[in-house]
């Protein structure tokens, strides 16, 4: 991964049932991300999800992908 990259962690199951209820959504409602996208990690299957890490003027701000065709 390059360092200017975000950083993508594939979320647990026990972690992904934690933060749709905390967002009170559904995994459909999360927005996308296609499987075939570079930055994903290895391993990844359709309907997992995914923690982007993006930090801007040393502030990280997160962001939740589910993975999708």
């Amino acid at each position: 991964m390059h360092k200017l990259q975000p950083s993508h962690t594939k979320l647990k199951i026990h972690e992904i049932e934690k933060l749709l209820k905390e967002l009170n959504v559904s995994l459909a409602q999360l927005p996308k991300i296609k499987i075939t996208d570079p930055a994903l990690p290895e391993n990844c299957d359709v309907s997992d999800v995914i923690k982007i890490e993006r930090l801007k003027d040393g502030k990280k701000t997160i962001y939740y992908r589910a993975v999708s065709v």
